[in-house]
């Protein structure tokens, strides 16, 4: 095949590349690096879902890309017991292979053409923009709809609670948006992957609840995983769910490109999505260490922002964001700056919660020592 016949995607630079060298000086320090930078679990596996996986491990045979019913039906009555959904559709919930893939593909599976707009937010998860690159779509940054003026895009995307700033869309803000979209005939993607993790009276609320979607799922998406609430980042599960006609759609995409879970993973996140108490204990958890860590940032001359929800506290001296990552790896802590994930986090940083207790009281101990 002739060289140049394919076009190159033009995608940005990974960001977690700009850290290497920052993670390199910080693992200088004495008492090595405090690693706030990622938001991957370190605890446990709860013991019930490891039981689960190792008792599907005897699975020869191709697992289905819809997923089993009693999988469905799990997280089905998740949706019901815990978000309030209305009507949660098992024949609608579609799994994934984590839900980065998803949202990385889900532009190009819709069919979105190039050119078109796909609305992401302001301050965004790296990979809402990366798939409407992929789709060669025109991603817009966007956090309230008159910033989009006149025009009409293919898709918009909401993160609430946000990663990274932690911010929760309240009900008639959610409301706003879907009425906004339904009368344009644009499709709404809700990322709710915190949504289990509210810290405030300021509780997340899903797009399919019927106090915003007015108990139909006409038009809507919500995209969750099992990766922060279960700590299974390891086992790649998530799953979409919403408007049943966009779902079968998507089914039958992903059938033809062969995207699906393991059914051992698949077994595991049956009885993981029927567990609640793991999912408080590891909240809680969580908690301790956001009171710790967010004691320490204030003290030692921080400004915290948002962070009424998720996984991340979002943090400010006031100083361009690079200048506040290379002031916490002097003294072994490595965040991620806030322009990772667009220009208007350029003076924050994100820190995560998602390290051990031991190297959550030592970043304090160093912020106290300031």
């Amino acid at each position: 095949m002739a060289p140049g016949r394919f076009s190159k995607i033009e995608l940005p630079d990974f960001p977690w590349d700009r850290l290497v060298p920052i993670r390199a000086a910080a693992g200088q320090v004495s008492g090595g690096i405090c690693d706030l930078s990622v938001g991957t679990p370190v605890d446990p596996v709860p013991a019930l879902i490891q039981d689960a996986l190792a008792s599907a491990a005897n699975a020869p045979g191709y697992p289905t890309t819809h997923g089993t019913s009693q999988l469905r039906d799990s997280i089905a009555q998740w949706l019901v017991r815990s978000l309030g959904v209305d009507g949660a559709n098992p024949d609608a919930i579609l799994p994934a292979i984590g839900t980065k893939e998803l949202i990385a593909g889900l532009p190009s599976f819709l069919g979105v053409a190039p050119g078109e707009q796909v609305v992401i937010p302001e301050t965004a998860y790296p990979t809402y923009e990366v798939g409407a690159l992929l789709a060669r779509a025109v991603p817009v940054r966007a956090d309230s709809l008159t910033q989009l003026g006149p025009s009409t895009p293919a898709m918009l995307w909401l993160n609430s609670p946000s990663n990274p700033t932690g911010k929760v869309l309240g009900v008639d803000h959610l409301r706003k948006v879907v009425e906004w979209a339904r009368e344009r005939g644009v499709l709404v993607v809700s990322d709710e992957c915190y949504i289990e993790l509210g810290w405030t009276d300021e509780q997340p609320v899903s797009v399919l609840h019927p106090s915003v979607c007015g108990g139909s799922h006409e038009g809507l998406l919500a995209v969750h995983s099992l990766s922060k609430r279960s700590n299974l980042a390891g086992y790649r599960f998530g799953f979409v769910t919403g408007d049943t006609g966009i779902v079968a759609g998507l089914l039958e995409v992903r059938k033809h490109s062969g995207f699906m879970v393991p059914m051992p993973v698949q077994t595991a996140a049956a009885v993981a999505y029927a567990d609640d108490s793991h999912v408080s204990a590891q909240k809680e958890t969580y908690r301790a260490r956001r009171d710790v860590l967010s004691a320490a940032l204030l003290s030692a001359g921080f400004r915290i922002d948002e962070s009424a929800a998720g996984l991340y506290l979002w943090a400010t001296r006031g100083e361009p964001c690079m200048d506040t990552v290379a002031w916490l790896a002097a003294r072994g802590i490595l965040v991620a700056p806030g322009d990772f994930y667009g220009p208007a986090g350029a003076q924050h940083v994100r820190v995560a919660l998602t390290a051990t207790d031991e190297r959550i009281h030592t970043a304090a101990s160093r912020l106290l020592a300031q």
